[in-house]
């Protein structure tokens, strides 16, 4: 069966949550609709509504007209299987000692790499982005430095690959929170299907708001793997948890974000240790001074 999706953006988070919810009185009705901020600092929000009946496109770009949104993109998605889909695009990635693959890749697995199984069905990242790929290098190139961490958080977990990264190569029990809780629970299946149940305890926490997350600090460890805006406003938390040279990689940051992300941070004491820029995207490693 195939589906209609329509797509447009318009200015400010407002305009964009008003005419979605306007979207949804329409005829035939949509199956849903959803909001998502362009992360280029344009206070642009884009707009999309899915049908499983082709809507009218007149109507469509009336109602987009009536909110000062730019006309609807129509578009039909044919049927596919997606998941068989994802599996023949996703190969595994290799990122220093690291090996991200699915269970359809596991006759690729070095005998020597520190795996780690994502499923390509699984949600909130399959460690493919280029964020993910970056922060995986950034912990492989800590440990050949022979860094030691004791404390170790990832926030904003999604899948947990990260907190299971480091679970696999520090002997200690890695701490996991996201504000979603489909990740979490999509993060404790993989804790337990890469064998790392009782190493990786994952929550349903924004930021470090969980008593579980709170108890441990302060860390020498963090990662955050999340958007621009949310790592800048977790900059006074990051100072208040992270202990006197511990260690935060962030990203989820466009190489045009990084000098904001940076100076929020060097605002709170930490001092920049390496900037990686993969294609569009910067991976930060830092030190609470």
């Amino acid at each position: 069966m195939a589906t209609w999706t329509a797509l447009t953006y318009t200015n400010g988070r407002e305009a964009a949550e008003a005419l979605a919810e306007q979207a949804e009185n329409l005829t035939p009705e949509p199956v849903g609709t959803g909001v998502f901020e362009i992360e280029d600092g344009s206070d642009r929000w884009e707009v999309g509504v899915y049908f499983t009946e082709e809507p009218d496109g007149i109507v469509l770009d009336l109602l987009a007209a009536a909110f000062g949104a730019k006309p609807f993109v129509l578009s039909e998605v044919p049927d596919v299987d997606w998941v068989a889909h994802v599996k023949r695009e996703l190969t595994p990635v290799e990122a220093g000692r690291f090996f991200v693959y699915g269970s359809h890749d596991a006759d690729q697995v070095p005998e020597d790499a520190e795996a780690l199984l994502i499923e390509a069905a699984m949600a909130f990242g399959t460690g493919h982005h280029n964020t993910t790929k970056g922060c995986l290098l950034a912990l492989d190139r800590l440990v050949k430095e022979g860094k030691k961490f004791e404390r170790i958080v990832d926030i904003g977990a999604g899948t947990a690959v990260l907190a299971m990264a480091a679970a696999r190569v520090y002997p200690v029990v890695v701490l996991a929170g996201d504000i979603d809780p489909v990740a979490v629970d999509t993060a404790k299946a993989n804790v337990i299907a890469n064998g790392l149940d009782g190493r990786v305890e994952c929550v349903e926490a924004v930021g470090f708001d969980h008593p579980l997350l709170e108890r441990a600090a302060p860390y020498d460890l963090v990662f955050a793997n999340i958007l621009k805006q949310p790592l800048i406003d977790l900059a006074p938390d990051m100072a208040r948890y992270i202990g006197h040279g511990g260690k935060a990689i962030l990203s989820g940051i466009l190489t045009t974000q990084a000098e904001e992300v940076i100076a929020a941070y060097e605002a709170r004491n930490f001092t920049l240790d390496q900037r990686d820029d993969h294609a569009e995207w910067s991976v930060l490693v830092l030190t609470r001074k």
